[in-house]
């Protein structure tokens, strides 16, 4: 009967220790990076042909050489809109990052002008929409017209009309600081390691990055209407340059946000100097700033001793990102003198963001606040 006993236990413990080790696993499946490359147009959606080259199969040769490199990590999980030549509706791209709950999503083209045009883009959502942005936007969102139920998918939206193009920025408005973190790697990536030239991070109403639900960016790698550069995206060589590029600035990123707590983070605000700062309070009514020094993908207590001893520390949490503020006021030169303390405590990234009525709004606005 002792035997038995023994027996039941003993198996009792197995079954025990197994599914602990069931859970470990999917617990750590579950903990990967997930990263959506999505292979711009496809199928009967050839992209542009500039100099007789095709954006649809360079765009996927790029992809899969990022996607290969990424999956050597053990901890990133990699997901593709498609690994064929094959068409995927822009709304679907989408969905397919939003229902893998990923981390980013990284969509790659190759552009294509009138002139001997050159050089890499990166862009991020915004509603920014002059000139060539405009252009670009307008001829990527034009793949809708390509989609059999289009008319249902966009609700009416008309990528040939700039008030269209405006309102899509709102939805992922709060993942563009993220975004921005990425392009800016990946452009500089570009320069340095590729030797690329670069035409910089630009913001535009792309609709395949409309309804993301994390950090986006569509990346156009070159011009293929350009004789030189149409040259070299269509070589192996070429492709696997600027794959490379692409590869490390997403493995950059994610180690900034999984170990750094976003110190170096830096976004497109209007820059405060030190000689705006004045001996009287400067209070603008309604509105409330704070600095924030950090964003990452770590949960911390919102307490001065994981911050370096600063003081009035708060926390944000969007989709996978946890934001963390110093200070709260509504004195806009007492944030200059927080801003600056952060920066002298190792936070050399650190910005002013403003709030109004909860809602963050951008420093122009506030700004303005103080003169209505």
């Amino acid at each position: 009967m002792q035997t038995n006993q023994k027996h039941l236990i003993v198996l009792f413990v197995l079954l025990f220790i197994t599914s602990l080790t069931s859970y470990a696993a999917l617990h750590a499946q579950e903990e990967k990076f997930v990263v959506v490359l999505d292979a711009g147009h496809g199928g009967h959606d050839s992209g542009n042909v500039g100099n007789g080259h095709s954006e649809k199969n360079i765009a996927l040769k790029v992809t899969l050489e990022v996607g290969k490199a990424l999956e050597k990590n053990s901890d990133i999980k990699v997901i593709y809109t498609r690994k064929t030549d094959v068409f995927v509706e822009l709304h679907e791209r989408a969905n397919i990052a939003n229902k893998a709950d990923a981390d980013l999503f990284v969509s790659i083209h190759c552009n294509a002008h009138s002139s001997q045009a050159s050089g890499t883009e990166t862009f991020v959502l915004g509603e920014k929409n002059t000139g060539r942005n405009f252009d670009v936007a307008k001829r990527e969102n034009e793949v809708i017209f390509l989609e059999d139920n289009y008319k249902e998918n966009y609700a009416g939206f008309d990528p040939s009309s700039p008030e269209s193009t405006i309102a899509i920025g709102i939805e992922q408005e709060v993942y563009v600081e993220q975004s921005i973190v990425l392009a800016r790697k990946i452009e500089d990536n570009f320069i340095n390691s590729a030797k690329r030239k670069s035409r910089g991070l630009k913001q535009a109403s792309l609709l395949v990055i409309r309804n993301t639900y994390m950090p986006s960016v569509l990346i156009e790698v070159g011009f293929l209407t350009n004789k030189s550069e149409g040259s070299y995206l269509n070589t192996k060589g070429g492709q696997t340059k600027m794959a490379t590029a692409i590869k490390t600035a997403i493995l950059d990123y994610k180690k900034e946000l999984d170990q750094n707590v976003g110190s170096h983070i830096m976004v497109a605000e209007t820059k405060q100097t030190a000689n705006e700062e004045e001996s009287e309070p400067r209070i603008i009514d309604g509105v409330t700033f704070k600095v924030q020094i950090a964003a990452s993908s770590r949960e911390l207590e919102a307490k001065s001793y994981n911050f370096k001893g600063l003081s009035d520390i708060s926390r944000e949490h969007t989709g996978k990102i946890y934001k963390y503020f110093s200070g709260n006021t509504s004195d806009y030169n007492e944030v200059i003198r927080l801003q600056d303390q952060a920066k002298q405590n190792g936070y050399s990234g650190a910005f002013i963001v403003a709030f109004k009525g909860g809602k963050r709004i951008s420093m122009t606005e506030a700004l303005k606040s103080a003169k209505d």
